[in-house]
């Protein structure tokens, strides 16, 4: 793989480009389209297409697993941890209101970026969890076998 020097050299390029996508569609997802789910998988991407051009090794010691791990659990204690605020002020499950109780509207849209948020976080840590666990298979496959 050493010898592909501008493969290497434009995925170093796109690889923040990617990033800097991700954070955009995440974040403005309530006015256009996007959101949590676009932008985690696009995050993933960023790791995933990294991890093809530089080896699965290189990628884990970017983004190593224990860290996948921690980052999935993260997000959904985000999303989760949402609507537990919401029932212990006294507010039904994932209602917003309970965030900004003077400004309900405030507290609607800072809930759902929150909510978002935490769906984001924990879709780039599965799709690269998935992404780990398939390219670390050893092959069944002999290359004299195809």
């Amino acid at each position: 793989m050493r010898h592909h020097l501008i493969l290497r050299v434009i995925t170093k390029l796109l690889v923040g480009t990617i990033f800097l996508f991700a954070l955009y569609v995440q974040f403005h997802g309530d006015y256009s389209p996007g959101g949590g789910f676009q932008a985690g998988v696009i995050m993933a991407v960023g790791f995933i297409i990294y991890g093809l051009v530089f080896t699965l090794k290189k990628a884990k010691m970017v983004f190593p697993p224990w860290l996948v791990h921690k980052i999935v659990a993260l997000g959904v204690l985000i999303y989760a941890g949402t609507g537990v605020y919401s029932l212990l002020t006294g507010y039904t499950f994932l209602d917003y209101s309970a965030i900004d109780p003077h400004a309900p509207v405030h507290g609607q849209h800072l809930g759902i970026l929150i909510v978002e948020v935490g769906v984001g976080v924990t879709v780039t840590g599965v799709m690269v969890a998935i992404y780990y666990a398939f390219a670390a298979r050893a092959p069944n496959l002999r290359d004299q076998d195809w």
